[in-house]
């Protein structure tokens, strides 16, 4: 018998619902929705401007909701310090975001103590789902700023009585084993491309210690699971956040079968993203959010960029709340050849397959040239390893463009794995994709 997720109890315990029913808590959801357009409305610049046409007596209802304009994360990238609701001296945490490396793309984002107190309380009880007592954790985040999603989660654990090590990124495969070995860790929290590397390239460790893996950040490929659930010996769980929704958003329970939400700080919406249409359940579309509490930069339905469902089952575990599918990466990680679509998703299931892979990057070039740059752990059967990966691009893609394979040995170097920048598919063509 699968236990009922310990987000429900949480979330009817903080939002004072009458009864658990998916009604009982859009009301509270609305109520908080139509506070946050009132609140970002009088005390943002952005907002200010943003709504002044909306009149905020016309929304009675989620689907008036829907007639709200949605914020980008080019807005954040403009126009930071208009999203501001707070004055400067109420700020604890500043955030500054890169995600592609590219200089000047950047994002700031501003949180007040009761902010990262939510997040905190969050993280409590999305670990409940995962650890348990006598449990020992891992972190492989960064950890050492105050308000850190390592420092974060280092409190939430303590309050739950279970012990945290913040190691902070994987930079040097011996002293993190050494680390897991002296603490005897049984559950790891990271990055999901280099929570693979350390299993590959210390398998023992896995096999000695680690029970459980929460991946976060970045979106998992199937292909990842089955490799680090070593044939069901450790579990392995998807947490779905990131900074703007203050680290936190959704968590997997016990059934492992995609996340329950943080509804009572989060109201999610999934929508086409060429209409912007709420779409039904069951449909994929572009996950948005709303924030309900958050005092020093709400954020009114928020553009994730991100590929997901809601599923149209209930949960094995019998919660009432809604299930996310797990995230299928991001829209804008695909590319057109010759009319035909390549996403950075299938790519992954194809290549991550091979454990000699320990990771790789992705181009398409002039001339429509798909360019695959392998990491090997060792470069002994490469040849036969090219062979391998293009007859398995080639049967995945049955249209006609150019593939060139490079590979080089992995030298233990921080830059490959050991990055929060997300994966992606670059374009490198001239002109518009074609």
């Amino acid at each position: 018998m699968m236990q009922v997720t310990p987000l429900e109890d949480w979330i009817i315990e903080r939002t004072h619902l009458a009864h658990k029913s998916q009604e009982a808590l859009r009301a509270y959801q609305l109520e908080k929705l139509i506070h946050t357009l009132a609140y970002a409305k009088d005390k943002s610049r952005f907002y200010n401007e943003k709504l002044k046409e909306t009149d905020l007596n016309s929304i009675t209802s989620l689907g008036d909701f829907e007639q709200i304009p949605f914020t980008k994360p080019s807005d954040i990238k403009h126009n930071a310090h208009d999203f501001l609701c707070v004055s400067a001296h109420e700020i604890e945490r500043i955030v500054t975001l890169n995600t592609s490396g590219t200089t000047g793309d950047e994002k700031r984002l501003f949180f007040t103590h009761e902010d990262l107190e939510e997040t905190i309380d969050f993280f409590q009880y999305g670990m409940n789902c995962v650890v348990e007592k006598g449990d020992k954790v891992m972190v492989l985040l960064p950890g050492s700023a105050f308000g850190s999603i390592g420092d974060l989660l280092k409190k939430a654990l303590w309050r739950s009585g279970i012990e945290c090590v913040v190691h902070g990124l994987l930079q040097d495969i011996e002293k993190t084993a050494a680390c897991i070995e002296e603490h005897h860790i049984t559950c790891i929290v990271g990055i999901p491309m280099q929570v693979r590397y350390l299993s590959l390239m210390k398998p023992e460790l896995f096999e000695r210690h680690i029970r459980k893996v929460l991946l976060s950040t970045d979106y998992v490929p199937d292909v990842l699971v089955k490799t680090l659930s070593r044939n069901g010996t450790c579990k392995v769980f998807n947490h779905y956040g990131m900074t703007e929704m203050g680290y936190g958003g959704g968590v997997e329970c016990e059934c492992l079968g995609g996340y329950h939400l943080r509804e009572n700080h989060l109201y999610f919406e999934i929508i086409d993203p060429e209409t912007g249409k709420l779409v039904r359940d069951g449909e994929y579309g572009e996950v948005v959010f709303t924030t309900l509490n958050r005092q020093a930069m709400p954020l009114i339905r928020y553009k994730t960029g991100d590929r997901a469902r809601f599923l149209t089952k209930p949960c094995a575990c019998g919660t009432f709340l809604r299930t996310m599918e797990k995230v299928q990466g991001r829209m804008e990680n695909r590319v057109f050849i010759h009319g035909h679509e390549i996403h950075l998703k299938a790519l992954d299931e194809i290549l991550l397959h091979f454990d000699s892979i320990l990771d790789y990057t992705l181009s398409v070039e002039e001339n429509n040239t798909l360019h695959v740059k392998l990491i090997l752990a060792n470069k002994e059967r490469s040849v036969a390893l090219k062979e391998e990966v293009i007859r398995r691009i080639r049967e995945h893609f049955p249209f006609a463009f150019t593939l060139r394979i490079d590979a080089q040995e992995d030298d233990r170097s921080p830059k490959i794995t050991r990055s929060m920048i997300k994966r992606t598919l670059h374009d490198n063509r001239q002109g518009a994709k074609v």
